[in-house]
């Protein structure tokens, strides 16, 4: 079933942070809005940053984008790089095709790793979820029920809470992978995104959690 996410425009900036590869020669000056005439395989800073945020864009509006997915991309020359996690195969492929149909780009290396599927590793999104967003301090980064979660559906009960995420906006995304668990997205301090660690490793069958939350001034924390 589709899903639609809600973003706000922070989230969305810090969890698609993308990364310029591609070297450009500020001192050239360009003779057309489609490729640097220094080396034609990249493309002008003003075309790449329209690039960007197409790319950004779309990713953002993928109806199942949720939050137990996190993606992230690179420009290398004319040539979109896809990384991340996907929950679900069909995200994968859902995020390739929009964006090689960006008109400009030459390729997508689709290189998000899809998560395997696996009962347990739904288990502790479930758990992850509620330790984290039922925390008083964290409400303010969710937009779903406190209690998401607590009667399953028919979708749920067919194929684990990855096929009936929660709807709406969420600032902080919870990636699982055979038990080991990363924050990704973007809070407002580093005390609330040591609240989010804490909580996410005291969630029973949680093996390792790398807490890569961002917040102002502080960049992200690689914690395990």
């Amino acid at each position: 079933m589709k899903r639609k996410s809600l973003f706000l425009s922070l989230c969305a900036a810090l969890l698609l942070s993308p990364m310029l590869l591609a070297a450009q020669n500020n001192n050239s000056t360009p003779q057309n809005n489609s490729a640097d005439q220094n080396n034609p395989d990249t493309w002008t800073p003003e075309l790449g940053a329209t690039i960007v945020k197409q790319v950004r864009d779309k990713l953002l509006s993928l109806q199942d984008y949720d939050v137990f997915d996190s993606l992230r991309f690179a420009i290398k020359g004319k040539t979109i790089i896809l990384m991340g996690y996907a929950s679900r195969p069909i995200l994968k492929s859902e995020a390739e095709n929009v964006v090689k149909g960006i008109e400009g780009v030459e390729s997508v290396d689709n290189q998000i790793k899809v998560l395997p599927t696996s009962p347990n590793d739904d288990r502790i999104r479930i758990g992850v979820y509620r330790r984290i967003y039922s925390q008083p301090a964290l409400r303010k980064y969710v937009g779903s029920p406190v209690g998401f979660g607590r009667f399953p559906s028919v979708a749920m009960e067919a194929g684990g809470i990855t096929q009936d995420p929660p709807l709406g906006y969420h600032a902080i995304h919870i990636i699982v992978d055979n038990g080991h668990v990363i924050l990704t997205g973007s809070v407002n301090s580093e005390a609330d995104a040591n609240i989010a660690q804490i909580q996410a490793n005291s969630t029973p069958g949680v093996f390792s959690v790398e807490n890569d939350l961002m917040f102002p001034g502080g960049g992200n924390q690689q914690k395990k």
